[in-house]
């Protein structure tokens, strides 16, 4: 049990059945005889919805931790990602819904970490960006501003708008949260 009042991000936290993974939480002072309040921002470990509550200080609240091993992404199912464990080579199939929006940036052998709770999965945690390959966009432009974009397709389908600089072939990296170029990967050795 923890008190509402030292609530922290990344705590996990029991609430009926479902578990809650806190995204922001702050503190706000009583004034006069109004009690003070904690204004949590919770994110549904599952669903991947957001919900905003208010606690009183003293309120008690369970937490609890999530198990978490790395799994290694081996192919898509018809409606869930099959995992495998590099360990006992288990294959463990995990929803779409458990996996979130992210699933699109799995590639097979890729090692991604999962979390468990009483033995079973409930969610993927995602590394900040990812580094995908351009399958196709238009040849690159020289004369014009690097501002300029222009739209290209990943190697996982994905069509993101990238600079005109950028070449088929090229790997380039995603921001995961908002599926936007962030830089392009470069590969030769004067790269520190």
């Amino acid at each position: 049990m923890v008190l509402a009042s030292q609530l922290r991000p990344n705590m996990i936290l029991k609430m009926s059945s479902d578990l809650f993974k806190v995204i922001g939480c702050e503190y706000h002072l009583g004034q006069g005889k109004m009690p003070g309040s904690v204004h949590a921002k919770l994110r549904h470990v599952t669903r991947h919805t957001d919900k905003e509550l208010r606690f009183r200080p003293e309120e008690r609240l369970e937490d609890t931790q999530l198990l978490r091993r790395d799994l290694e992404f081996l192919y898509n199912d018809a409606d869930s990602a099959v995992f495998m464990d590099p360990e006992t080579f288990e294959q463990i199939p995990i929803p779409f819904d458990s996996v979130g929006p992210a699933h699109a940036f799995l590639k097979p052998e890729m090692e991604v970490p999962v979390e468990f709770f009483e033995g079973q999965p409930v969610s993927v945690v995602f590394p900040m960006a990812v580094e995908l390959k351009v399958s196709s966009t238009a040849q690159p432009v020289h004369q014009q501003q690097d501002s300029t974009l222009k739209p290209a397709r990943l190697e996982n389908g994905m069509e993101v708008l990238v600079p005109v600089f950028v070449k088929p072939g090229e790997t380039i990296r995603i921001d995961v949260s908002t599926r936007k170029y962030m830089d392009r990967v470069r590969t030769d050795s004067r790269r520190l």
